[in-house]
């Protein structure tokens, strides 16, 4: 079996779809297509289904999609360890965060992997937390930063700090000063529109948990995913956010909006390191892991 063949499979049953395959493996389309194609003929199975909206696996397919993550996972992993013989942390990582965390992590966080493993890869994707524990469970991310992550027979979790979540509106034109500095009431937030993620995002289960222990609902004005989207749409007037800090303060113009703190004591919520317990860490992830532990708390704290 070709592990190249093995591979490209592997990328197109995981995306769903030749296309985005292609362009994240950097390969033509007809190659690809034509290497999956033999590695069928080899198997003398049909490993996946073609239609308009992309690929999905057979019966067959998900059977070697299972073994191929392993074998995968295990070259990498020979390749990693003989890379060490040659002196230094060697291999790729791969690293999810959430939009908000990742516009303050992503140049420190570089800066230090470059400095203590000048031979390994660091790939930084961005998602929101559905997303990226998704990717943690299909082996498209080594490493995932989550908000309010559970921990689980899959997921290895580890705390890394608590971050104020802020109810975030638009300033009115010709204020200049900040609301007043005290928090408003879960029973205040309840009765205001929200512009909000749609489930299962972690910041909105965690505020409709914490409203419901309250005896409280929340009024949803519109569901959208992306903190640039909520952001603008807060602007035009669709309703309020809530957001963590580091949320609003890296926004395009945070002058433009009003934030406070949601009851007493503030509502927050964690921030936590995860991997797959399906998956041993490599050593170059468990160096990254502790890199990710020192600088969290002073970077994303201190926003």
């Amino acid at each position: 079996m070709d592990l190249k063949q093995l591979e490209y499979f592997v990328r197109v049953a995981e995306l769903g779809s030749f296309t985005r395959a292609a362009l994240e493996l950097d390969v033509a389309q007809p190659a690809l297509s034509r290497q999956v194609r033999l590695l069928e003929v080899e198997l003398r199975q049909t490993l996946l289904l073609r239609n308009g909206r992309g690929a999905v696996p057979t019966e067959a397919g998900k059977v070697l999609l299972e073994h191929g993550r392993g074998i995968l996972h295990q070259v990498q992993r020979a390749r990693d360890d003989l890379g060490r013989l040659r002196g230094g942390l060697s291999g790729r990582v791969a690293l999810g965060l959430p939009s908000s965390v990742a516009r303050v992590l992503a140049v420190p966080l570089h800066r230090a992997f470059r400095a203590a493993m000048p031979e390994a890869r660091l790939s930084i994707s961005e998602a929101l937390s559905s997303g990226l524990q998704e990717g943690l469970a299909t082996g498209r991310l080594d490493i995932v930063v989550l908000y309010n992550a559970q921990p689980s027979r899959e997921l290895d979790v580890t705390p890394l700090l608590e971050e104020d979540l802020l109810l975030v509106r638009s300033r009115p034109p010709g204020l200049h000063e900040d609301p007043p500095p005290g928090p408003v009431t879960l029973d205040e937030v309840a009765r205001m529109p929200l512009v909000i993620p749609s489930r299962p995002n972690a910041i909105r289960m965690h505020i409709e948990s914490k409203l419901a222990d309250a005896g409280l609902r929340s009024n949803v004005a519109l569901e959208i995913d992306g903190v640039t989207a909520i952001l603008d749409l807060v602007l035009d007037g669709a309703g309020c956010a809530i957001l963590s800090r580091n949320a609003l303060l890296n926004s395009p113009r945070p002058s433009a909006y009003t934030a406070q703190h949601i009851g007493d004591p503030p509502l927050r919520i964690a921030l936590s390191l995860a991997t797959s317990l399906q998956r041993p860490a490599t050593p170059v992830q468990k160096a990254t892991l502790e890199l990710i532990k020192q600088i969290v708390p002073t970077v994303v704290a201190g926003h």
